[in-house]
């Protein structure tokens, strides 16, 4: 027997089974994939880790998958019939809709889903699938039949109890207008838990500076052409990612993790950018060693990265490692927020509120003027446990001495 073992990659996440891509008595050959785990970043599939025949399947869709867990064995060679999967469930609900059953011999479609299918009387046909190659996973199946059980429709008032004569009670108000529910999925779900465990445990606390863009707002002006030209967008996030490498040098402790026993502090400058999915979720893809970078360098590695987050074409392997998180809050329209949930077991986060122009007074010639400029918040929010306000503040003074003084030709 060969086991399937859940990846130990995981980052502190929890794995849920979405769904088996071969079914027990299904002959398999290295590397063809077996089952998509999902987490809250990111569905990931597992390959078979050698030739044989998948004989057992120990956790099935829904189940944990806890990082080294057993997913399921396979067998070197023909013997024996299959196991029946452990934990599979009753047996699909069987549909008199011939299209489904129709649609089910012609697509190629894993057990799970097909089980998903037959459970809800669903059409596969008419499911757009997002799956690799287009093909339909759970996730499209649960999603569809969200939308088509949950839409809008009118709720009744909630009768009033009648009062009691030692008692009264007052009446309940009536439901306001229309209701529509949603069932959770998994990656909100996901994403729920990890913000939670990560409040609950690390004490927040949040500095805030403020931050002129002016200088590296000229420099982006003069270069931005020369970048396209390399392929590289040149955003803002470019020069925060760099700002943030650079100030690490005054406040090392900042890029570190924390542990019960111990506090490890990193060389390595891994960051991490929010990148928001609209009403799917947040993904956090990682700039890995970026003190290591040119600013054409963090810029290339950014576009590549934002732009498969939002085709959905980001691996595992590229949100691996984060030692730092920055969240842009300010492309939405944010002036400020705080805290700003730290990405556990990271010891710090970075926010960028909205840029705006404000009016300022400047000390020129040792008179004061008042000036226009592109200002914006910057806060740090800190695990409290690692460090105090004084590496804070001194992380931020030397990043927002980073963006001010940038040259107009660095």
């Amino acid at each position: 027997m060969i086991n399937i073992f859940v990846p130990f990659e995981q980052e502190g996440t929890k794995a849920i089974v979405r769904s088996w891509l071969k079914k027990p008595g299904d002959r398999v050959s290295l590397n063809d994939p077996l089952v998509e785990l999902e987490t809250d970043k990111v569905t990931q599939e597992v390959p078979s880790p050698g030739n044989g025949i998948l004989d057992l399947i120990l956790l099935d869709t829904d189940a944990e998958a806890p990082p080294g867990a057993i997913l399921g064995r396979l067998r070197s060679q023909d013997g024996e019939v299959a196991a029946e999967p452990v934990g599979a469930g009753p047996p699909p609900v069987a549909v008199s809709d011939a299209a489904s059953s129709k649609s089910e011999r012609e697509m190629h479609l894993s057990p799970a889903v097909r089980r998903a299918v037959r459970q809800h009387g669903v059409d596969a046909t008419a499911v757009t699938g997002t799956g690799r190659g287009g093909r339909i996973t759970r996730a499209d199946i649960d999603q569809y039949v969200a939308e088509r059980d949950h839409g809008p429709g009118p709720t009744a008032a909630i009768a009033a109890p009648a009062p009691q004569a030692a008692a009264p009670v007052a009446p309940l108000p009536p439901a306001a207008g229309n209701v529509r529910s949603v069932p959770h999925d998994r990656m909100r779900l996901a994403i729920a838990q990890n913000m939670l465990n990560s409040v609950t445990i690390a004490p927040h606390v949040t500095a805030m500076f403020e931050c002129d863009f002016s200088a590296i707002m000229a420099h982006r002006a003069k270069h931005k052409g020369d970048f396209q030209k390399a392929a590289a967008n040149l955003t803002f996030t470019a020069y925060v990612i760099a700002a943030s490498a650079e100030a690490m040098k005054v406040a090392p402790s900042i890029n570190s993790r924390w542990h019960d026993d111990r506090l490890d502090i990193y060389e390595d400058i891994n960051i991490g950018v929010g990148t928001a999915l609209g009403e799917k979720g947040l993904v956090v893809p990682v700039v890995g060693q970026a003190q290591e970078l040119s600013l054409l360098g963090i810029a290339k590695r950014l576009t590549d990265l934002t732009g498969r987050a939002r085709e959905g074409k980001l691996t595992p392997q590229d949100m691996r490692g984060g030692t730092f998180t920055i969240s842009n809050h300010g492309v939405s329209g944010s002036l400020f927020a705080s805290p700003i949930i730290i990405a556990q077991p990271q010891s710090a986060i970075l926010g960028v509120g909205k840029l705006e122009k404000r009016l300022v007074v400047r000390e020129v010639g040792g008179t004061d003027t008042i000036q226009i400029r592109p200002l914006c918040y910057v806060s740090l929010t800190i695990d409290h446990r690692v460090v105090d306000g004084h590496q804070t503040n001194t992380w931020l003074s030397r990043f927002v001495e980073v963006i001010e003084g940038w040259p107009l030709d660095g």
